[in-house]
């Protein structure tokens, strides 16, 4: 049997490294392996402006083992892409250079490459729209992340019109203002101003008040989807496509930033990596849903599971 037809994208970004092993199918991809890791790239890059050697050797590990699974799976061509921490990062040669010799030995000449904000916006929604219903949008699509935040507006046949990527995401946030366990009303009352600053940047530039329909994606927001269905365990099979309305949106992010590291990690569909950062991106999400209501109208979210891997995955198909 052979595996040439097979692809992977790989999505490194601040706080986790996925893997999509597929196989295209008709313009679309027919999962083969999918993993995320919470590696936490990130960590302390906003107040260093460089990538901690633990959080590098964190990430070596992990592209290691997925490199064994390309070989295992027989890939043919690999995309790896990185996002915020890396673009901040002044030592991110160390980065490039170790990803070079890990994915190599799999599938030779492959690297990572950063992209921009812009190019991670247009992966993000070419990943998060792909199933759903052209009359529904305008799609107004937000992929959360550890360092930044992207807007998206467009259709799912014409593509992108507008786009900004903000540097505000889970890791961000909470390492610049939610110190406390559980975070005080004075840190979340800054934090919110950071954000809505923050977002307004973003808002100034994408037209949200044209869009019909919320679509979220990555970890934070199908994690906050899962609480809201009240899940005990994660089920991308219940989340994939599920709809949120705000009032249970917000209500779970308001019990989220009241809780102590510990009532958070003892909840079923909690990743253990999201514990200590998950407060951060519910402060994002409730500006989000507050901006979206006031400017479109709507009320609810739709978060997909398809996101900006596989945007990545599709790009070389």
């Amino acid at each position: 049997m052979t595996h040439a037809g097979k692809i992977a994208g790989i999505d490194c970004g601040t706080n986790s490294i996925r893997l999509l092993i597929a196989e295209p199918v008709y313009g679309w991809l027919r999962d083969v392996h999918r993993e995320m890791r919470i590696v936490r790239l990130g960590q302390g890059v906003d107040a260093t402006g460089r990538f901690a050697p633990e959080a590098l050797e964190r990430t070596r590990a992990a592209l290691t083992d997925y490199a064994e699974l390309l070989v295992t799976h027989g890939v043919s061509r690999v995309r790896m892409v990185a996002t915020s921490a890396t673009r901040d990062a002044a030592n991110r040669n160390e980065f490039f250079d170790m990803t070079a010799r890990v994915l190599g030995v799999a599938v030779p000449g492959a690297v990572a490459e950063v992209i921009t904000g812009e190019q991670e916006a247009t992966l993000s929604f070419r990943g998060a729209v792909g199933e759903l219903d052209s009359a529904d949008g305008p799609f107004v699509v937000v992929d959360l992340g550890g360092g930044s935040t992207e807007l998206v507006l467009g259709d799912a046949g014409s593509g992108v019109s507008a786009s900004f990527s903000a540097d505000i995401g889970c890791v961000r946030l909470t390492e610049r203002c939610l110190h406390s366990d559980p975070p005080s009303a004075g840190e979340i009352t800054a934090a919110r101003g950071v954000a809505r600053e923050l977002l307004g940047h973003a808002l100034q530039v994408v037209p949200v008040q044209h869009a019909r329909s919320w679509v979220g994606v990555a970890g934070t927001m199908t994690t906050l989807a899962a609480l809201a269905h009240g899940l005990t365990a994660y089920d991308p099979r219940v989340i994939h496509l599920s709809r949120v309305g705000f009032g249970d949106l917000v209500a779970v992010c308001d019990r989220l930033l009241g809780m102590t590291r510990a009532q958070r990690a003892a909840l079923g569909p909690m990743h253990p990596g999201r514990v200590d950062v998950i407060g951060g991106g519910a402060i994002v999400v409730q500006e989000l849903a507050r901006a979206l209501s006031e400017r479109a109208g709507i009320g609810e979210l739709v978060v997909s599971e398809h996101d900006i891997l596989d945007g990545i995955a599709l790009s070389i198909a």
